[in-house]
């Protein structure tokens, strides 16, 4: 079969491997800014502005402007009082949790993912409902009165978005920092929104922070972490913050710059989303909506797929021996008839019939 583990091409909506073309529905760049030339102009036009990176610290006595510019940009576009960037988001994962964690109880939900990990695996068994239940009922009971619980916003396999409502029911006298790691579905479940409604979230003992790698679907080589003023201020007291090297600079410009790019983006990625819906509704997949990825343990949808010239994502999950997860992704680089391409062949595998 043929190998796609060497490839010397952008991953978008093509891929060209053993005299062959392929359509491309894997990955995580949603939103097609990898490929798209408008947002590659912006790209270059930083590169002319600022050069291809900037080689001091954020301490240095010599600062580049565009690093503050994004993150009050930032902040104001996904809702919050400030925010940090990083030049990854394992860095943001990293400093949030060295930060936040730091004399109090922490409380990992399952399937975090390593760069939130202050040690080794937490190794959290039971399914992210029961954890929360359990975290809250033991938060409650406890003579401590500080906490520190770290979640994805979204496991974007399965996919699921994560529900955290029960946390109205957290006890008056605790106060809780949730750390939500949303590198999958910032900006791309919601218009220039993260995917969890941290807006209903209003009670005074509970502090968001939300972190998120904008590789994705934002495009962007960085991290960001979001939160309260105060968070974000001792977030930038961190070696981490001040001693790593930056972004390059015009990425961060490109990121800046292109919100209206960004918006016909997700529009056009949230219509070929409505279409792949619209065609599978009689198969099964897994699906939540509005968001780019169907997914299913079906063995052999994957060479089923690459017979008629389509590669998806497809690996053992969550364990190396566990059966195949296959993930179709949508990207905003598709067009209406690969989504109809798309659509016929998956109907043809009978394993997927409901």
């Amino acid at each position: 079969m043929t190998s796609f583990r060497k490839l010397n091409q952008p991953t978008g909506r093509i891929i060209h491997q053993d005299d062959a073309s392929y359509l491309f529905f894997g990955g995580t760049a949603y939103l097609g800014l990898l490929q798209n030339p408008d947002y590659i102009e912006l790209y270059k036009d930083g590169i002319d502005k600022y050069g291809l990176n900037n080689g001091t610290s954020r301490t240095n006595n010599v600062q580049l402007g565009i690093y503050e510019e994004v993150e009050q940009d930032l902040a104001q576009r996904f809702g919050f009082e400030d925010a940090a960037v990083l030049s990854s988001g394992y860095l943001a994962a990293q400093i949030a949790v060295k930060v936040l964690s730091k004399g109090r109880k922490v409380y990992y939900a399952p399937d975090c993912h390593p760069s939130l990990w202050l040690g080794d695996d937490p190794g959290v068994a039971v399914g992210f409902e029961d954890w929360l239940t359990n975290s809250i009922e033991e938060i409650n009971a406890s003579h401590e009165e500080e906490f520190v619980m770290i979640s994805n916003s979204m496991d974007n396999l399965t996919p699921r978005l994560n529900d955290f409502s029960a946390l109205n029911q957290l006890s008056n006298n605790k106060f809780a920092t949730l750390i939500l790691d949303d590198s999958h579905g910032i900006g791309v479940l919601r218009k220039n929104q993260v995917s969890t409604p941290v807006e209903t979230y209003k009670a005074e003992n509970l502090n968001i922070v939300v972190l998120a790698s904008l590789a994705k679907g934002m495009g962007t080589d960085a991290g960001v972490v979001l939160g309260n003023s105060e968070t974000i201020k001792a977030i930038k007291k961190h070696p981490i913050f001040l001693g790593s090297s930056p972004s390059a600079p015009a990425a961060l410009y490109a990121l800046k710059n292109g919100k209206a790019i960004y918006n016909h983006a997700f529009d056009q990625m949230q219509g070929n989303v409505s279409q792949l819906e619209n065609l599978v509704k009689g198969l099964k997949l897994s699906h939540i909506p509005h968001f780019p990825v169907f997914s299913t343990q079906a063995p052999s949808l994957y060479k089923h797929l690459i017979n008629h010239k389509i590669v998806i994502s497809s690996f053992p999950y969550p364990l190396a021996d566990s059966p195949l997860l296959n993930r179709i992704i949508v990207s905003a680089l598709h067009r209406p008839a690969d989504i109809e391409w798309l659509g016929e062949v998956l109907s043809r595998e009978n394993i997927l019939k409901l």
